[in-house]
């Protein structure tokens, strides 16, 4: 076997490798060797059959496989003895040529390929003892509780029947029976009776509830809106549509007297109990805020300290999946890069060195977690498809199935597992300080976070 590097340039390499016609024969013919004992044929007893008839009815099929299976033996070889760490899947060019591949088959000439590949450059992690995060920590006050409860009462308040000549404003609810039509034409799913609407919630399509505002009881309008191009039905998807909609009860929002009795009516013993919850609620909710925050500080470290060139495919397949998304959403919102004061240049740009940053973050994750065994269970993954199906009331089944049958779904279940348990691993060794803010500077930061992502 002869192996010729004819590329090394950066990250990308390619080898020409020529195996000699007699070493792909003397493996074909131990494939055939141990094809004579398990194969049966007209007119030969059980392990009579010759080698060379069976060489005559199997002998280019044999080959093919010998060829397929010496093709990935000699690259992981090759790759192996290099110490290359593949980015991606090697990128294998052989022959075409029917009488090139034929001779081959035949074993009338070499086998002669070229491999292309791209590797994953060696990583020098950084010492993590030396890293400084620090922790914002909120303390829950008397009156973020209260605060809270107020938006519970909001959330479960009730209503109540409008004068009879009363229009509807924004907040109030409104029961409509509607008739949709797109061109005149009905479309499945596009009427309904009795449906409860709050204008402002943002229950229906884009503009649909704003036109209910001044209807009154037994008023009939004809409501013209557009599904939104990323509607989840594809029929439907930006289609312009007519709604004729009729309101039978307009009611105004009541003010909810937040006492024991409310409490009760949401499954609590008390006004106190309920306090309790909404104060364990905020204390998550601030726990989940300041996990992100420290998450986020650790992973610029990590960006700071580990500049390296990473594989231009992984970051271009990156660049692509955010970069399409991105387009998508702004085809949806009917958007431009100029309403973002900005070009599709510029933004493309600031995309890539994302995309840059997310690979190169993710390679490094993967080294520190490979070089310091931490695994992510089983278990751990079956926990995380029960919260899942737990999230999802009524579906729990159909959630379970979909992650049973859907090995990609589970991959991207695990990566995140993955990534906290690195993440833990390096706040470990790492100074961590502790730092009081507000509520509002912890969230504040969140926001921040969200908006540079």
């Amino acid at each position: 076997m002869q192996v010729t590097e004819t590329l090394a340039e950066g990250l990308k390499h390619e080898f020409q490798i020529s195996v000699p016609a007699a070493d792909l024969d003397a493996k074909a013919g131990a494939r055939l060797v141990d094809l004579k004992d398990k194969v049966r044929l007209n007119g030969f007893r059980p392990g009579k059959v010759p080698v060379s008839h069976l060489k005559k009815v199997y002998g280019k099929s044999v080959m093919a496989e010998t060829v397929e299976q010496t093709i990935r033996d000699t690259n992981s070889q090759i790759f192996t003895e290099r110490g290359f760490r593949l980015a991606t899947e090697p990128k294998v060019t052989m022959p075409t040529e029917e009488k090139a591949v034929d001779d081959i088959l035949t074993g009338k000439s070499d086998l002669t390929y070229t491999v292309s590949i791209e590797v994953v450059p060696a990583i020098q992690l950084a010492d993590f003892k030396t890293f400084s995060v620090e922790k914002p920590v909120v303390e829950v006050t008397d009156a973020d509780v209260d605060e809270a409860v107020k938006r519970i009462a909001d959330q479960n308040r009730g209503y109540a029947a409008k004068a009879e000549d009363a229009k509807a404003e924004t907040g109030d609810r409104v029961t409509i029976n509607f008739k949709g039509s797109i061109d005149g034409t009905p479309f499945e799913g596009g009427a309904g009776e009795g449906i409860q609407v709050v204008i402002g919630a943002g229950q229906f399509i884009p503009g649909f509830e704003e036109q209910l505002v001044g209807i009154g009881a037994n008023e009939t309008r004809l409501l013209k809106v557009a599904f939104p191009k990323n509607y989840a039905s594809e029929k439907l998807a930006g289609q312009p549509a007519e709604f004729d909609t009729t309101a039978t009860a307009i009611e105004a929002p009541q003010d909810t007297v937040i006492d024991d009795e409310f409490a009760k009516s949401l499954g609590l013993e008390s006004l106190d109990k309920l306090k309790e919850a909404a104060g364990e609620r905020l204390k998550a909710e601030f726990a989940g805020a300041t996990r992100q925050r420290v998450k986020r500080t650790l992973l610029d470290r990590l960006d700071e300290t580990h500049r390296f060139e990473a594989p231009p495919s992984l970051v271009n397949e990156e660049f692509q999946l955010m970069w399409n998304s991105i387009k998508a959403e702004m085809e949806s919102s009917n958007k431009t890069f100029a309403d973002e004061n900005t070009t599709e240049e510029a933004a493309q740009e600031e995309y890539r060195k994302i995309a840059d940053r997310r690979v190169r973050l993710g390679l490094v994750l993967s080294e520190i977690g490979e070089k310091n065994k931490i695994t992510v269970t089983d278990d751990e993954v079956s926990r995380a498809v029960i919260e899942r199906a737990r999230s999802m009331p009524g579906r729990e089944k159909e959630v379970w199935d979909y992650y049973r049958n859907n090995a990609n779904a589970l991959a991207q279940l695990r990566a995140p597992i993955y990534e906290d348990k690195v993440v833990d691993f390096i706040l470990e060794l790492a100074n961590v300080t502790e730092k009081k803010v507000t509520r509002e500077e912890l969230l504040k930061e969140e926001d921040d976070e969200k908006s540079a992502a």
